[in-house]
């Protein structure tokens, strides 16, 4: 394990005004406090096709998934903030692991960038259970690809009325939980 540890922290929305985008954006900030060093992405930035093997054979990785990729083959471990899509995490989230799993050369192992990482998983929600259905899903999800999430997890119900003006939360309950969160996913990169 690391001293320092290096987190790379995003939300599984792409969308401008996402509440995701504004609750990873708050998990960041506590994980700076709690001592890691992180790396606040937005997706919107790593465009990529939904995997497909017959262009991945043609092309190899999209460039943005390379950059990707680097990033998470750069960082101890993950903090993540996903939507709820009908009880699931979006496809973003999946197509992103997909690409970034790949071997782009003989003899690499592909899952480099994820086996034996730790992940905090957070979820916020315009509705009253925030998100809280698609984190087990995440879970099992992120498992395939050799990650473990750390116990607990943070969700932000009610989220279009959960920010203050500066982006921090105006709930100590909430905050509260996503410092428990990260706390945990420090601990565990150390």
């Amino acid at each position: 394990m690391v001293q320092t540890p290096k987190i790379l922290a995003f939300s599984g929305s792409a969308r401008t005004d996402s509440v995701n985008k504004k609750f990873i954006a708050v998990g960041a900030r506590a994980a700076e406090a709690a001592g890691a060093r992180v790396t606040l992405v937005d997706m919107a930035d790593y465009d990529a096709p939904l995997y497909n093997g017959d262009l991945e054979a043609a092309s190899g990785l999209p460039g943005t998934m390379k950059q990707f990729k680097a990033l998470m083959l750069a960082h101890d471990g993950f903090l993540i903030s996903s939507p709820e899509y009908n009880g699931f995490f979006p496809a973003l989230i999946k197509n992103t692991f997909d690409w970034c799993t790949r071997a782009e050369a003989e003899g690499e192992d592909g899952m480099a960038s994820t086996t034996g990482k730790f992940v905090g998983l957070m979820a916020a929600s315009p509705g009253g259970l925030g998100g809280v259905r698609c984190i087990p899903r995440l879970r099992d999800c992120l498992a395939e690809y050799g990650i473990q999430a750390v116990s607990g997890f943070a969700t932000l119900p009610g989220a279009m009325q959960a920010f203050n003006d500066d982006g921090s939360l105006n709930n100590d309950k909430a905050q509260a939980t996503v410092d428990g969160l990260v706390a945990r996913l420090v601990k565990a990169l150390s």
